[in-house]
């Protein structure tokens, strides 16, 4: 979809300088979670634009993204500080890695790649498959939903920024369908892991973010 005008919906703290912005469905638009889109907010008079995964399990009625920002920088906080009601531009949906039924999720998630973790494990859960997230945060966001999927069924493991991913795979089967969303160190610290515990990391789903900021 070209670049569309919506409204804010509902604007939640989900952990430290981050939030999570729900906005109205435009006529037309669907998504699948782990896609992103471009969000255009109006700035000193001019339409900034940034992307973000979407995090909600659907785009049903609403879309959800989640961002974290620097309170210094002028687009993140401009968009941390929407209101209900507040109008966005929305255009996408891009990525081919998302969530397409498949039976087990393995979701590896590193800062605001959780947004994605927790979209792509609802909606499984919710076609009555299984997930399991692998999320790595010395400062967690969206605590209460992971723990809410973790009460529903989904395997869920926080691991700190000085740990070694590959144990946390350790119960794993191999044969899940591998999702890695983070900024470009988290995802290729995430594809080895996997390789050594045996996935064919030419299958899995990844959607690097970049560079870390600094």
């Amino acid at each position: 979809m070209d670049q569309t005008e919506t409204t804010v919906v509902a604007v939640h703290s989900v952990g430290t300088d981050a939030v999570a912005l729900e906005l109205a469905t435009p006529e037309g638009f669907s998504a699948l979670p782990g896609q992103f889109v471009r969000l255009g907010v109006e700035v000193d008079g001019e339409v900034e634009s940034r992307f973000y995964t979407l995090s909600s399990p659907d785009a049903d009625d609403t879309l959800e993204v989640t961002l974290t920002y620097d309170p210094e920088s002028v687009v993140g906080k401009r968009l941390a500080g929407l209101e209900v009601e507040d109008t966005v531009t929305v255009a996408g949906p891009f990525g081919d890695a998302h969530y397409d039924g498949e039976p087990h999720a393995l979701v590896l998630a590193g800062g605001p790649g959780v947004g994605a973790a927790v979209g792509i494990a609802e909606r499984a859960l919710s076609e009555g498959n299984d997930a399991t997230v692998v999320y790595r945060d010395d400062d967690p966001l969206h605590e209460s939903r992971l723990s809410t999927l973790s009460e529903a069924g989904a395997t869920v493991t926080l691991v700190s920024t000085d740990e070694n991913l590959t144990r946390a795979l350790a119960e794993t089967a191999g044969d899940e369908q591998a999702f890695v969303y983070g900024f470009a160190d988290f995802v290729e610290q995430a594809t080895e892991a996997l390789a050594e515990h045996g996935f064919d990391t030419d299958a899995a789903k990844v959607e690097s973010f970049g560079p870390a900021p600094e």
